[in-house]
C-alpha cells in the first residue's frame, strides 16, 4: 500500500492485538510503587514550598514575609496576589524550605500575621442576586446573560394544556463538584541557577510545560524539558501551569535551587477549580401521548469567578417550542474549570428529571417517553437502541413498579423500595491533527515509538505500544513506549476525549510507513518483490507459502548501523466524532432511614472503533463512579453567613468508596466509524438516572443533588402526609 492512501483499520478477529483486553504496559510500575509522578521527584538541593491562603472571601491583605523567614529551615517567602484577594481560600504568599514541616510551620506563622481588612463578598447565589449585593465582577453579578427563542412556547403550553396535556413546573440544582485528583496541582522545578531545567508536572499537556516556565527561568523553550511520565489524575482541572508553576519556578530561579509546589489537600479543594453548579427552573408542556411541545428555562451558572458551564436545555431531546435562559452567578469562590464533559451533566440531570416527570404526569412509559422525544434520523435511532438495550438488561421490562412509580413508599409493611431510572448523552470525541509521532527500529530488533503525549492514568502508553506492535504481528511487550516528555514530538493536551482519536492516527501512519521500508529490506534480502511480501506473527516477514522468510530479529540485522525510522502525522480518516450513549441505574432506597444505595448501573455506548476493550471498560466504570458519587455524596459546603468553607478535605467532602460501587454493566455499539474518544460521555448521564431511579422506587422526587437522606426522608414524610 502507498503511504500516500487512505488508512484503514482492521476490525474485530482481523486483529492480534486491538480491539482485545489490553493489559497496561505501566501496570506492575504502578502497582509496585516504582512509577514516578511529579509529585515523588526529589532532585539533589531540593527545598518544599507551600502556599498561604486568604481565610476569607475578600480582603485587602498585608503580608509579613518576615514572620515565616524567622522559622528554622525556611529559606524564602513571596507574595503571590495583589493587596486584595478576590476569593476564599485565593493564595496570598508562598513559603519555602528545606523540609516540607518547616514550610508548613513557616506557612502557619505567616498565616498567622495577616493583617486582612475584610471586603463585602458573596459565596452563594442568593447573596449575590441580592439588590444591594457587592460587586463580584466589574461587569455585575450575573454576566453573560442569553435567551435562545424557537417558536412561542407560551402559546404552546396553552394549546396543549386545552388539549388535555399535562404541565411541569420545577426548579432543578446541581451543586459545585471537585475533582478530587489523587496527585493536587503542583510541579517540581528542577532548576539549580545554570542554562536548562526540567519541568516535572501534574498537568493534562507536557508542551503546556513550556507555556510560561521558561520565560519565568529566564531560559529559553529548547533549555527547558517539560516531563509528565505519570500523574495522579486531572478530569479537566490540570490544562495550564497555574499559579503553582508560575511560583515554583519564581522561587527556583530566586534561590537557584530546585523546588516542589504541590498544593496541600485544603489549598487544592480552595484553589484548583471545580465542576460548575447550575439552578434551572423550568416550566414545559407534553400532550397526553407524551410528546414535549413547549419548555421555557432559566438557568444560573455558578462558576464561582468565571463563567460556569451549561449547554443549556433542552438537552439531546427535541421540543418544538422553546425558550431558554442563561446567566453567568459571580461568587467570591474559586472559578470553575473543565471537569469531564464541562455543564453536560448538569443539563441532563435537569432535563431527564423533567422528562421523567412529563412522563409520569402524562401516564407514558418512561422508555417509551424519551424515544418518542428523542431527535429522528440516524443518532436517534442509536440512542433509541441504546435505551432499550439498557433497559432490557436492567430489567425494566419485568419491574414491579414500571406501571407504578413510588407505590412502594405509601406501603406501611415495606422497609425498601427497589426503582430504575434512565439518562441519555451526547459528546463530540473526535481528533485533531497535532501528534508527531517516530518510530525506531535498532538493528538488534528493538522498536520504540517516541511521542510526547501525556498519560493521565487513561491508557496513552499502553495505546502507543498497541497500536505499532498490531502493524508488525508483535506482542505489546516488544515495543517500548517512550511518552511524557517535551523533547519527543509534539502531543496534544488531553481534554475533551480527543486525546486517543489524535494519537492512534499518528502511531498507525508511522507503523504504515515504517512497514513499508522493512518490507523494501526484506524483498532485497530474499530476492523477492515487496508485493509478494507479508508481516506475520512475531514481526517475521514471509511470502505467502512460506518458502522465503526473515525473522523479526534476522530482518532488523539487515539494517544499516544507524537502524530505521519513521515519523507519523494525524490522518483524518482514521479518527471519526460524535458518541451517545444511554444509562440505566437500579436503587434501592430505605424508607425507614433515607438511604439511598445503587444496586446496578448498565452503560451502552458508541465509541468508534475500540481499540483497547480493557480501557475502554475502565473509562465507562470510572466515569460512572464519578457520576454516582456525584449523585449521593459530593457537595462543596460554605457557610454564607460566615465564609467558612466547611468540607475541604477528604474527611469532610465525602466520596464514593468501595462498598458504595455497584454491579457495573459496559456494551458498546458495533460502530464501524474511526476511532472516537470514549473519557468524556459516560460521565453525563449517570447521576440523572440514579435520581430517577429513587423517584421510580418511592415517588419522592428529589430535585437537587445530591440525594442525601434527609432530603429522601422529608419527601417520604410528605407523601405519607399528602
Amino acid at each position: 500500500m502507498s503511504t500516500s492512501e487512505k488508512l484503514t483499520w482492521k476490525r474485530g478477529d482481523a486483529n492480534r492485538v486491538l480491539g482485545k483486553n489490553i493489559k497496561r504496559v505501566d501496570g506492575p510500575a504502578k502497582a509496585t510503587g516504582t512509577a514516578l509522578y511529579g509529585h515523588d521527584m526529589r532532585p539533589a538541593n531540593l527545598v518544599f514550598a507551600r502556599f498561604v491562603p486568604c481565610p476569607v472571601p475578600s480582603a485587602e491583605v498585608t503580608v509579613d514575609l518576615q514572620a515565616a523567614l524567622a522559622v528554622p529551615g525556611v529559606v524564602d517567602a513571596v507574595r503571590v496576589s495583589g493587596d486584595k484577594t478576590l476569593f476564599l481560600g485565593e493564595p496570598v504568599a508562598a513559603v519555602a524550605a528545606e523540609t516540607p514541616e518547616a514550610a508548613r510551620e513557616g506557612a502557619a506563622a505567616l498565616l498567622a500575621a495577616l493583617k486582612l481588612v475584610e471586603l463585602p463578598a458573596c459565596v452563594d447565589s442568593a447573596q449575590a442576586l441580592k439588590p444591594d449585593a457587592p460587586n463580584v465582577s466589574r461587569r455585575g453579578n450575573a454576566t453573560r446573560e442569553r435567551t435562545k427563542t424557537d417558536g412561542d412556547p407560551e402559546a404552546a403550553i396553552e394549546a396543549t394544556l386545552a388539549d388535555g396535556g399535562a404541565l411541569v413546573e420545577a426548579r432543578y440544582t446541581v451543586p459545585v463538584q471537585h475533582h478530587a485528583c489523587l496527585e493536587t496541582h503542583g510541579m517540581t522545578v528542577e532548576y539549580s541557577g545554570g542554562e536548562t531545567a526540567i519541568i516535572h508536572g501534574s498537568i493534562q499537556g507536557t508542551f503546556s510545560l513550556l507555556d510560561g516556565p521558561p520565560e519565568a527561568l529566564g531560559l529559553k523553550d529548547a533549555d527547558v524539558e517539560g516531563n509528565v511520565q505519570h500523574m495522579g489524575g486531572g478530569f479537566g482541572s490540570k490544562f495550564g501551569v497555574g499559579v503553582e508553576g508560575r511560583v515554583a519556578c519564581e522561587l527556583a530561579k530566586r534561590l537557584g535551587r530546585p523546588v516542589h509546589l504541590f498544593m496541600d489537600r485544603e489549598t487544592e479543594f480552595h484553589a484548583a477549580g471545580n465542576r460548575s453548579g447550575n439552578e434551572v427552573t423550568v416550566r414545559a408542556a407534553a400532550t397526553k401521548d407524551g410528546r414535549i411541545t413547549a419548555l421555557i428555562s432559566d438557568s444560573n451558572k455558578l462558576g464561582g469567578l468565571s463563567g460556569g458551564s451549561y449547554p443549556g436545555l433542552p438537552y439531546v431531546y427535541e421540543v418544538a417550542a422553546v425558550k431558554g435562559t442563561t446567566r453567568s452567578v459571580h461568587t467570591n469562590t474559586d472559578g470553575n474549570r473543565a471537569m469531564r464533559a464541562p455543564g453536560h451533566p448538569q443539563a441532563s440531570f435537569g432535563m431527564e428529571a423533567l422528562v421523567d416527570e412529563l412522563a409520569y404526569a402524562t401516564g407514558t412509559d418512561l422508555i417509551e417517553m424519551r424515544k418518542l422525544n428523542l431527535p429522528e434520523g440516524e443518532w436517534g435511532d442509536v440512542w433509541r437502541q441504546q435505551l432499550e438495550r439498557a433497559a432490557k438488561e436492567i430489567g425494566w421490562f419485568e419491574h414491579e413498579l414500571r406501571s407504578a412509580p413510588g407505590s412502594a413508599a405509601l406501603s406501611l409493611d415495606r422497609e425498601e423500595a427497589i426503582g430504575i431510572g434512565f439518562g441519555v448523552s451526547v459528546w463530540g470525541g473526535g481528533g485533531y491533527k497535532s501528534n508527531e509521532v517516530q518510530i525506531s527500529l535498532d538493528r538488534k530488533g528493538s522498536l520504540v515509538a517516541a511521542v510526547g503525549t501525556q498519560d493521565l492514568g487513561t491508557g496513552s502508553r499502553t495505546l502507543v505500544a498497541a497500536v505499532v506492535a498490531e502493524e508488525f504481528g508483535l506482542e505489546v511487550d516488544d515495543v517500548a513506549a517512550r511518552i511524557g516528555s517535551t523533547k519527543l514530538g509534539r502531543g496534544n493536551m488531553s481534554g475533551g476525549s480527543t486525546t486517543t482519536a489524535s494519537l492512534a492516527p499518528a502511531l498507525k501512519d508511522a507503523a504504515v510507513k515504517m512497514k513499508a521500508a522493512l518490507i523494501d529490506v526484506a524483498a532485497a534480502a530474499l530476492g523477492e518483490k515487496p508485493e509478494a511480501l507479508s508481516f506475520f506473527a512475531g514481526g517475521s516477514v514471509a511470502t505467502s507459502d512460506g518458502s522465503k522468510s526473515l525473522s523479526w530479529t534476522e530482518l532488523a540485522g539487515q539494517l544499516s548501523a544507524a537502524g530505521l525510522t519513521a515519523n507519523g502525522t494525524w490522518r483524518e480518516e482514521l479518527q471519526a466524532s460524535g458518541a451517545h450513549g444511554a444509562q440505566a441505574a437500579k436503587v434501592s432506597v430505605d424508607l425507614v432511614t433515607g438511604r439511598v444505595r445503587v444496586l446496578e448501573m448498565v452503560a451502552c455506548h458508541d465509541a468508534g472503533l475500540i481499540l483497547n476493550a480493557l480501557a475502554a471498560k475502565s473509562q465507562v466504570q470510572g466515569a460512572m463512579v464519578q457520576a454516582l458519587s456525584y449523585a449521593l455524596f459530593e457537595e462543596r459546603l460554605i457557610d454564607a453567613d460566615l465564609g467558612l468553607r466547611l468540607n475541604p478535605n477528604f474527611e469532610t467532602y465525602k466520596l464514593a468508596g468501595s462498598l458504595q460501587i455497584p454491579t457495573m454493566k459496559v456494551f458498546f455499539d458495533d460502530d464501524p466509524r474511526g476511532v472516537i474518544g470514549i473519557g468524556e460521555p459516560p460521565a453525563i448521564p449517570g447521576a440523572a438516572a440514579i435520581a430517577n431511579a429513587v423517584h421510580n422506587a418511592c415517588g419522592v422526587r428529589v430535585r437537587d443533588l445530591p440525594l442525601t437522606p434527609d432530603k429522601v426522608l422529608m419527601g417520604l414524610e410528605e407523601l405519607r402526609n399528602a
